[in-house]
């Protein structure tokens, strides 16, 4: 399932522009992961996550590793490259190269205006499972709203979203803003989503919810004593994890 997955999105996929970085990018990026593929290990990856994509069985360190051997003495991209870079590794089957362009666009995030979203939400959508989609969430879409406040908008269009991976990344997009949360989008968004029926949004509700906790749980505890009634059960145990309802 997970190969007739991985190559269905080819022929719907964005343009991929012109970059000389990315084509240097994967030059050394598929002969290095090539020669570390483990079929058994990768079995047991794509197994573990559901078939969505094939595996090539790397390990995470050694794939870290491996990945900061390709990146050795390259320069900063830009955003046309960041968009070629992680374009391109999304079109390779095997889930280590997305993992690539995510921990790519994490580096880089700084180098892409708001005019990235869409190859954001493209990523998000594509082959979508939580091991890409929340990395993207929160530390790439989240940085583009957090640098430009007029992604808010989208966040709100994203937030009713019918792809439950575009509203997770809604969710979860303001996961590492601290005390820059806009609290009313926080608590607005997961109102809008408590009925959602799909284990992945009721568990995204709690976990955005426990995470502004840290930064204030009082807030945190009053918003779920006043609508507990609407909120899913795993949505409220998830929210008070770590602070109880005292």
């Amino acid at each position: 399932m997970g190969a007739r997955r991985a190559a269905a999105f080819a022929s719907g996929s964005l343009p991929i522009p012109a970059s000389d970085l990315a084509d240097l990018v994967l030059e050394r990026l598929v002969p290095a992961y090539g020669k570390s593929a483990d079929t058994q290990s990768g079995e047991r990856m794509a197994a573990y996550m559901k078939g969505v994509t094939p595996f090539l069985g790397i390990p995470s360190p050694e794939r870290k590793a491996l990945s900061r051997t390709v990146l050795e003495g390259l320069p900063r991209p830009d955003e046309t490259d960041c968009t070629a870079v992680a374009l391109r590794a999304w079109r390779l089957p095997e889930r280590e190269y997305h993992y690539f362009a995510v921990d790519y666009l994490r580096r880089y995030v700084k180098s892409c205006s708001s005019g990235f979203l869409p190859v954001a939400r493209h990523l998000v959508s594509t082959v979508p499972w939580w091991d890409t989609v929340d990395a993207l969430a929160s530390h790439v879409v989240g940085g583009l709203v957090a640098a430009d406040a007029r992604l808010k908008g989208d966040m709100d269009e994203w937030i009713e979203d019918d792809d439950l991976w575009i509203a997770r990344t809604a969710l979860l997009h303001q996961l590492r803003y601290k005390d820059a949360t806009d609290i009313d989008r926080l608590f607005g968004y997961c109102l809008r989503q408590s009925g959602h029926p799909d284990f992945f949004i009721r568990k995204a509700i709690g976990w955005c919810l426990r995470e502004y906790a840290k930064t204030d749980a009082q807030a945190v505890r009053d918003f779920v004593t006043e609508h507990e009634r609407r909120l899913a059960p795993l949505s409220v145990r998830e929210a008070l994890k770590n602070i109880g309802r005292r």
